[in-house]
């Protein structure tokens, strides 16, 4: 949540929250980031302490970024490769058996350009059930990838992706039907 509409006159965001993620940079530096590959279930209990719901069986490998960790929600079972951004200026949420590639930013805020100090938007990212983001792949605040939805390589995604498609191109685009299992 912002706290300045003038990002040129001080930060957008509280003391409080650029004390949390000083907290956090030092020990995803320290624990995070060079805990062995196995170890999912000691970066899910780092995750839970600095405020991220973290469900059952989550794959987050040591090379994930995450910006602010309390913004973020984990379903039972999916799997965020190393490389990948979690820019969570805002709330980004991942469905259960939802994959993130490795590369892949997710990014809930951006600026408003229109105004002249520039000040900060922060939008939702959903992520649904047994959807793929695959490598690479940028996806923009506020958006919803469906349930089922396959995000190809690459893609920029501007607008919400349906359920049970496979979406690619600069900007992603619907391309054709994927089976339900």
């Amino acid at each position: 949540m912002s706290v300045n509409v003038d990002t040129h006159q001080g930060p957008s965001f509280s003391l409080r929250n650029r004390v949390g993620r000083v907290v956090w940079d030092v020990c995803s530096a320290l624990l995070f980031r060079f805990s062995p590959k196995p170890l999912h279930s000691w970066r899910s209990f780092l995750l839970r302490c600095f405020g991220a719901k973290v469900g059952q069986g989550v794959h987050v490998y040591p090379g994930v970024k995450i910006w602010a960790p309390w913004n973020l929600e984990l379903a039972d079972e999916c799997g965020v490769a190393s490389g990948a951004n979690l820019y969570c200026l805002g709330k980004i949420t991942i469905g259960r058996r939802a994959v993130i590639s490795q590369g892949a930013h997710l990014v809930a805020g951006t600026h408003d350009y229109t105004e002249p100090g520039f000040p900060l938007i922060t939008k939702p990212i959903h992520i649904g059930n047994h959807a793929w983001v695959a490598a690479d792949a940028f996806i923009h605040p506020g958006i919803t990838i469906g349930d089922g939805c396959v995000v190809g390589a690459r893609a920029v995604v501007t607008q919400n992706m349906p359920e049970w498609m496979v979406c690619a191109g600069h900007p992603c685009i619907p391309v054709k039907i994927r089976d339900r299992f």
